[in-house]
């Protein structure tokens, strides 16, 4: 046990309060001077993954828009999807991180200009390659209500990334998060004081339901997260043929079209001419000119032509069109 003065120790990596006594909790360390908890030591050191399903980060998001504090909320380019449905009563800025993905031929200014929603300001980052980071420090200073700023956003958003950078950047102290490619990595909120006159604070991924991230394990995770610069793949479709991503997803065509696929380039694309057995669920699909194909979790796929297609996909795993 714990020592009183102990108790409200938390673990610096997702916030769990730190406990010796149940290795099967969150939170449970062997040595009561750790300040990683068990779970994240076993993310940063092995990148193994121990599920801890989180029942109450809605709540927590709840609470958090209850404080009238600047939040800064955080997706990254292939899930701009789920922005018009994020609703805060707090005052709102958008940061698009992971800008080193972004392919070139899509422009920061336009993808911006398309994000709706009630946002007092926009930008894109990159924490790999610190771009646009002193904008960032600089907006959070102006917009800020007090020296608490919450930062939201979906699973493997980046959050974490981009806060161990403002800690860089920014603070005089040592602390650092957890990082991982695994799903819902923070387990509570996590308070870093930046400087006198910052203090952030992660808060858990918010879960997307229908998100091919949710079911995979880390191996696979690695085939659909990009790592690298985005680069779209286009295909010409000559009549009736498929395409087949790894065992995710397979589109069977039935026209002739040129798609543009916006995914991880880690991702196998096979092109087949013959129909073979697929026991992936079904979709039959029209698509019109210039729509897009959305796949949670996996990426987007651009048609140039009107389509009909069958779509197959893994079970509970959901899909969009969007204009």
């Amino acid at each position: 046990y714990f020592a009183k003065e102990d108790i409200m120790n938390k673990c610096v990596g997702c916030g769990a309060f730190l406990q010796t006594t149940d290795e099967n909790k969150e939170g449970y360390v062997q040595n009561e001077n750790s300040i990683f908890c068990k779970r994240c030591f076993e993310i940063t050191h092995y990148n193994k993954y121990v599920k801890m399903p989180f029942k109450d980060y809605q709540k927590k998001i709840n609470e958090i828009d209850k404080n009238d504090d600047l939040i800064l909320f955080v997706s990254d380019f292939l899930n701009l999807y789920n922005i018009e449905n994020i609703h805060f009563k707090s005052p709102t800025m958008f940061v698009m991180t992971k800008a080193d993905l972004l392919p070139r031929n899509i422009s920061e200014n336009k993808l911006l200009s398309q994000i709706k929603g009630s946002f007092i300001d926009k930008l894109v980052v990159s924490s790999k390659n610190n771009y646009n980071f002193d904008e960032l420090y600089h907006k959070i200073l102006k917009y800020k209500k007090s020296n608490n700023v919450y930062v939201v956003g979906f699973t493997n958003a980046g959050k974490s990334t981009l806060i161990n950078k403002l800690i860089k950047n920014y603070g005089s102290g040592n602390g650092e998060l957890t990082v991982s490619n695994l799903p819902s990595t923070t387990l509570n909120l996590v308070s870093n004081r930046i400087n006198d006159d910052l203090t952030i604070i992660d808060t858990p991924g918010i879960l997307d339901n229908g998100s091919l991230m949710l079911l995979l394990d880390k191996d696979n995770l690695k085939k659909i997260m990009p790592v690298k610069q985005i680069r779209p793949i286009i295909y010409q479709i000559k009549g009736r043929q498929s395409l087949l991503f790894d065992q995710f997803m397979r589109i069977d065509f039935f026209n002739e079209t040129d798609v543009i696929i916006y995914m991880s380039n880690n991702l196998k694309i096979q092109r087949l001419y013959k129909d073979k057995f697929c026991d992936l669920k079904k979709y039959e699909i029209k698509i019109k000119r210039n729509e897009v194909l959305i796949v949670k979790g996996l990426g987007f796929i651009k048609f140039k032509n009107d389509s009909m297609i069958t779509l197959h996909l893994l079970d509970n795993v959901d899909y969009l069109i969007k204009h």
